[in-house]
């Protein structure tokens, strides 16, 4: 992609942070992923499976509360939720004591 001026811009992003036991099963605290545009949370969950693809990440996936930005996703359906390029999507597994 580039702009008016010629720059380019270099590839569209989603990042998704992890925090606590999903940072734990991720061995980082947060990965890049270069994104063709618009798509459904479910495809950005299968893409955190696809670079850690052991059975500890899809279990503490699978608990995880998600926000998007600042906003949580509660109980929607992955597959209905969009994520844009340059959202930061959180993955937060239970917390003990909060």
């Amino acid at each position: 992609m580039s702009t008016s001026s010629g720059r380019d811009l270099g590839p569209e992003t989603v990042t998704v942070r992890y925090w606590a036991g999903a940072r734990a099963a991720a061995g980082t605290a947060e990965d890049t992923f270069a994104v063709a545009g618009v798509l459904p949370l479910s495809e950005v969950v299968a893409l955190v499976l696809e670079r850690h693809p052991d059975d500890r990440m899809a279990r503490t996936v699978a608990v995880c509360s998600v926000l998007l930005g600042d906003q949580p996703v509660r109980s929607q359906d992955p597959a209905s939720v969009l994520v844009a390029p340059g959202t930061v999507v959180e993955l937060l597994p239970p917390f003990a004591g909060g």
